[in-house]
């Protein structure tokens, strides 16, 4: 216990109370070296292992001859779980929790243990590393300054159009996973909706055979083999920025709900900013006798 505190202090971490630390790992979503240094020291130096599936987990912990009990921690029994997971904590062990691919919580179990952790003021900590929502970004060649993500789309298909249909609206790209067996419903939905929009498909990423599809969904469609296995990262470009265009009277209308708010002047640069139409013009419009 001694040197694993040491560890942490190493790192600017202030242990405050006796109780364990939860550390929160990210871990390869392929390669298998694709791992920090610091990730594997933490899995190496705590006293069990929280992860989705004991059997998946221990190929990554075996090839790096991690040696801790596993403890099985998924969305089944994830509110269950808790009750044994704080009383270890809080009797001084130390936990790691790590998903199957990937960062924990990013549509993975875990929320509901954080904020039991902070409920009990127990400290916890996040070991970063591989993310496919990042790789599969960069690898989508769109623009990477602003983009929304949105985890899995729901599997009931009027849902699932309401849900694409307001995020098209976005003026910056979209990222969902989809699994294997709903992509092809999912891609004609967008292909309903969407069908001039660009899309990037991303699966296998690190791996040997990683693949990223770009073009409309038609065009990957047909770009698809028979049949379809892997999860895959889906990503729809954002839509244009045009202002709707309004009448005269919606614009009338807005002016002089805003003139009861502030000063004429600062109303038209305000409605300016909000139409894009040029200030003298609104001026010339609404205000010029």
């Amino acid at each position: 216990m001694v040197k694993f505190l040491s560890y942490i202090k190493l790192y600017g971490r202030k242990i405050v109370h006796n109780s364990g630390n939860l550390f929160i790992v990210a871990t390869p979503i392929g390669n298998l070296k694709d791992i920090t240094l610091r990730a594997l020291e933490v899995l190496k130096e705590v006293d069990f292992i929280l992860c989705e599936d004991t059997r998946h987990s221990a190929v990554l912990l075996n090839y790096y001859e991690i040696k801790k009990p596993l403890y099985s921690y998924h969305k089944f029994n994830e509110a269950k779980s808790c009750e044994f997971i704080i009383s270890k904590l809080l009797d001084g062990q130390n936990a790691a929790l790590i998903s199957d691919a990937g960062t924990p919580l990013i549509s993975d179990p875990g929320n509901i243990l954080v904020k039991e952790l902070i409920e009990n003021n127990i400290d916890f900590y996040v070991i970063p590393g591989a993310s496919a929502i990042l790789s599969s970004v960069i690898m989508s060649g769109f623009d990477t300054d602003r983009f929304f993500f949105n985890g899995f789309l729901p599997k009931k298909r009027n849902k699932r159009k309401e849900i694409l249909t307001q995020n098209g609206k976005y003026p910056f790209m979209s990222v969902y996973y989809v699994s294997p067996h709903e992509l092809t419903d999912v891609l004609e939905d967008v292909n309903d909706l969407l069908p001039d929009r660009a899309l990037s498909l991303s699966k296998e990423l690190t791996k040997l055979h990683e693949q990223t599809l770009r073009g409309s969904a038609r065009e990957i469609m047909d770009m698809l083999p028979e049949d379809i296995k892997g999860e895959y990262v889906l990503i729809i470009d954002g839509g244009s920025e045009e202002t709707p265009s309004l009448s005269d009277e919606d614009i009338k209308a807005q002016f002089n709900e805003l003139s009861k708010q502030m000063k004429a002047n600062d109303a038209l640069k305000l409605l300016s900013a909000q139409t894009g139409i040029p200030k003298r013009e609104l001026y010339d419009r609404f205000m010029k006798k």
